[in-house]
Order: C-alpha cells, then sequence, then structure tokens
C-alpha cells in the first residue's frame, strides 16, 4: 500500500496501464520578489547579479561574508577578534525571551558570533583593515562586542599605517545593554580621532540601513563616505520623524540619494562599481602619501 503522506503523480504507460510515482519535491527558494518593485526575481539570476534587482536596481542586503568576498580580493581575508562574545549585564528580558536567548539563537542561524566581522585584506592588491556589518545579526546593532571588534581594527589600522574601511548595515546601538552600547559610540569616534591623527585614511561605506547610534557616531565620521543606492540612512526613520514634528516628509527622504543632494555623504556607488571605486580612493591615498614623503 502506499504510504498516503507522500506526494504522487499518476504516469500513463503507452499502453494504457497507469502507474504510480512518488513526486520529487520542488527545491525551495527558486524565485525571489523584489521588495521595491514587486517583480518576481529568479534566484539563480539575483545570485549572479551579486543581488541587485535586474528591474529597478533595488539592492538587497548581504550578509557579512557575502560583502567580504565582493569588496575583496580571494582568500586574501584574514579575520580577527572572533573570539569576543556578547556579555548580558543588565540580564535583559523582554515579553518573549532573554537578550542571551536571542544572541544564542542568531549565532545559530547566522553562523557568525556577533554583527561585525573584522579582519585584515586586500583590495585590488591594496591592504586594508577592513569591518563589515550583517544586519541578520540582530540588526546590526552595535553593543559591547562589535564596538570592540571596530575599535581594534581602527587600532590595528594606526599601528599598521594601513587604511581603514568600515561597511555598515545596523539599525544603531544594541539597547538590550544599555549604557554599555551606546559607550561604543564614543569609544570608535574617539579610535577614529587617533587615526585621522596619524593621517591614516577611513572609508566609510552605507547600506541599507545604517540608522541609529551607528549613523550618530563612526558611520559618518569617513574622510570619505559613499553610500549604495537607496540605502536607508539617517539617525531616525522618515515614520519616527514625521511622528516627531507632524510634518510628511520627501518621498526620497532619508535614502542614499536624498542625503548625497544635501552634502552629508560624498557619492553613490552601484554596487558592481563598489570594489573599483574603493580600489581607486586606495590608490590615490597611497599616491598621496608617497608624494608626502
Amino acid at each position: 500500500m502506499r504510504d498516503e503522506s507522500q506526494p504522487a503523480l499518476e504516469a500513463v504507460s503507452q499502453n494504457g496501464s497507469s502507474a504510480v510515482a512518488t513526486a520529487r519535491p520542488l527545491p525551495t527558494n527558486l524565485a525571489v520578489k523584489c521588495p521595491n518593485c514587486r517583480e518576481l526575481l529568479v534566484a539563480k539570476d539575483l545570485e549572479k547579479n551579486v543581488k541587485v534587482c535586474q528591474r529597478c536596481g533595488h539592492h538587497f542586503k548581504l550578509s557579512a561574508w557575502e560583502r567580504i568576498q565582493l569588496l575583496t580580493d580571494p582568500d586574501t581575508f584574514k579575520e580577527f577578534a572572533e573570539e569576543l562574545r556578547s556579555a548580558d549585564p543588565l540580564s535583559f528580558v523582554d515579553r518573549t525571551t532573554s537578550y542571551a536567548r536571542s544572541v544564542a539563537d542568531k549565532r545559530a542561524k547566522t553562523g557568525l558570533e556577533d554583527a561585525a566581522v573584522v579582519g585584515r585584506a586586500r583590495v585590488d592588491g591594496l591592504p586594508v583593515v577592513l569591518a563589515v556589518f550583517d544586519f541578520n545579526f540582530i540588526g546590526g546593532s552595535m553593543g559591547s562586542v562589535v564596538g570592540e571588534k571596530l575599535t581594534r581594527a581602527i587600532e590595528m589600522g594606526e599601528r599598521e599605517r594601513t587604511p581603514v574601511i568600515i561597511v555598515s548595515a545596523s539599525g544603531g546601538a544594541r539597547m538590550q545593554e544599555g549604557m554599555y552600547s551606546l559607550m561604543q559610540m564614543a569609544k570608535t569616534s574617539a579610535a577614529l580621532g587617533r587615526l585621522a591623527e596619524a593621517g591614516v585614511p577611513y572609508i566609510s561605506v552605507l547600506t541599507d540601513p545604517t540608522t541609529g547610534g551607528v549613523s550618530a557616531s563612526f558611520a559618518f565620521l569617513g574622510d570619505v563616505i559613499l553610500a549604495e543606492p537607496g540605502a536607508l540612512i539617517g539617525f531616525a526613520g522618515p515614520r519616527v520623524i514625521e511622528q516627531a514634528i507632524h510634518q510628511r516628509l520627501p518621498a526620497d527622504a532619508n535614502t542614499s540619494e536624498f542625503v548625497l543632494a544635501h552634502g552629508m555623504i560624498d557619492a553613490v556607488v552601484h554596487r558592481r562599481d563598489l570594489r573599483a571605486e574603493l580600489a581607486r580612493l586606495l590608490r590615490l591615498y597611497r599616491a598621496a602619501e608617497t608624494v608626502a614623503h
């Protein structure tokens, strides 16, 4: 007797007799709907297009490791500070779960230890210290571990006179850690101040989203600030601002293009061109340093 729980296909042979065959399960994630234009995209084609919608140009979010693969030369990224682990200084518990459980769940789902990955790498042969956020880990929020990782990366850049690149994708400070998270804003900013005094370049790359305490600290302190098209950028989101000022905002408010038009960043760069643009900037800095010496 056939297991009724298994899907079946009714096949008819050439002589008219029928046979029952178990259907193969369909692969998952064959198609993805673009949240901007609602186009149904073939997942494989989207991957080939570096996760940019072929119809409207919407830039989907990338994981930290996808971003590292996109920006760095093959096999050059060497992670450090991966041993750091988040503590739970407030023994924080919300309505559904504890902070400690949330962190453990995200570690299991993402394979990351926290919301940022830092390491040495090369971009078109040029050495950099790179830090990359992953929005999938508690919204890319900055707690004490993320702040410490960024600070170590910045300090390494200062010691080794190597340019620092930080790619942000964050909802802001991780409030489950209270003041410990807010202290990271000052900590990272102070480290960048020392980096600037040493004359080492810092390039900040803003992706969707870059908001809250991250935008209010290191994200907007770059010598050069780049952003991907259409990214949500600003301290607060449009809905929060509208509720505070009781006015409607322009349709493109808090986007990369809006902040570029208002002089807050230096350029909006398509994802396909980002690696080449970083390499160009790094060469300019290297040439300027050579002339200076």
